[in-house]
């Protein structure tokens, strides 16, 4: 017994549990120090997150320990379980900031589109590992495309651009790692363009469209366009070098920047801990996805293969979106910064998918 557990222990890649830890630490930080702002200090957030991050944690261990195997006959039940998630939410949700993607449990709000991207990377491993007809790739396309789709559908529904983006990106990453040819991708990139209108008229919300039109123009007058991203670059430029220091940021403090907590809470770091705090952030990122990659030339097993490579381009793509909303780089869609952002069902979500990884590469390594 105490030899497996050594053995355990040995073959865990501990440094990415170190940089998801550290991540963690940076968003508590910066959580507890937008609690200080106002005349009244309130840590209710902060509280929240210090039980999210633990709850997490606790998943994420347990995730490592288990043989990720066992997950894969329990797939089809996840998927359905998410689905059904998603449609109860539609009915019975609470509406946050236009997206009726909440459900209220013990306080909490729980959204099961987080958990969402998980079941959707296992759901794709699943089927792209056990597939025998690689010799058909328009076939591949369409069963993994009608695996994703009604998922995608369901979060339009709420309608949450940002995250049903994130699946049609997970779905289309998966079909180009089990070797999509080349004529097929076109075919999607000319689909994906004659959709944009239709959606653009249907699905598209006043607001969403605000969003996309601010950032062709972030400088636009409208301040109901621009107002987000013109503080959230204020914030980035104030911090400099070493930053403001905590709780003395004048625009989180002062609460000129909205949802600091969430969507923003980028823009936070760089006010008050400068360049410097920025830098430590995309370092641990960096080195967090660097070894999953790493781990990768190990695993033998496809199912394995496909989930923690996707977990990996989910993470980039989730980190690159956040930052450039925050820079003014990408629209607005309210995609959370990995481990950072406040929000449970972001938090755990996250750190269950890393224990599931660390799962695959210390049962590679032995």
């Amino acid at each position: 017994m105490l030899g497996r557990w050594w053995q355990k222990l040995r073959s865990t890649d501990w440094l990415i549990n170190l940089m998801a830890g550290l991540l963690l630490f940076f968003g508590l930080v910066e959580i507890y120090s937008i609690g200080l702002a106002g005349e009244v200090k309130d840590l209710t957030n902060f509280n929240h997150q210090l039980l999210f991050a633990a709850l997490g944690l606790g998943c994420l261990f347990y995730l490592a320990w288990l043989d990720y195997h066992r997950l894969y006959g329990f797939v089809n039940y996840f998927y359905l379980a998410v689905a059904v998630a998603l449609i109860i939410v539609l009915f019975a949700g609470q509406t946050i900031n236009g997206t009726k993607g909440w459900l209220g449990l013990f306080g909490f709000g729980i959204q099961p589109v987080e958990f969402v991207k998980l079941v959707l990377l296992l759901s794709l491993a699943k089927y792209f590992s056990e597939s025998g007809d690689a010799h058909n790739p328009l076939r591949r396309l369409l069963i993994s495309g009608a695996i994703a789709a009604p998922l995608v559908l369901l979060v339009m529904i709420q309608p949450d651009f940002g995250s049903a983006v994130i699946l049609v990106f997970i779905w289309l990453f998966m079909v180009l790692l089990a070797g999509l040819p080349r004529r097929y991708l076109l075919f999607l990139l000319g689909g994906t363009l004659i959709l944009i209108l239709p959606l653009w008229f249907l699905f598209f919300k006043p607001y969403q469209k605000e969003r996309i039109l601010t950032f062709w123009n972030p400088q636009a007058k409208s301040i109901s366009q621009s107002y987000n991203v013109n503080q959230a670059m204020i914030a980035i430029g104030a911090g400099g070098l070493y930053g403001k220091g905590l709780s003395f940021g004048s625009q989180s403090q002062l609460k000129f920047l909205p949802e600091a907590k969430t969507d923003f809470i980028f823009s936070v770091v760089a006010e008050e801990l400068g360049f410097i705090g920025v830098a430590l952030i995309l370092s641990f990122f960096g080195v967090m996805l660097y070894r999953l990659t790493l781990g990768l030339a190990r695993v033998k097993d496809d199912f394995g293969a496909f989930f923690v490579s996707g977990c990996a381009a989910l993470i980039f793509l989730e980190m690159f979106i956040n930052i450039g909303m925050n820079m003014g780089l990408v629209p607005v869609v309210g995609i959370a910064l990995p481990l950072i952002s406040y929000g449970g069902s972001s938090v755990i979500a996250n750190l269950m998918m890393m224990g599931v990884c660390q799962s695959v590469i210390s049962r590679a390594r032995t």
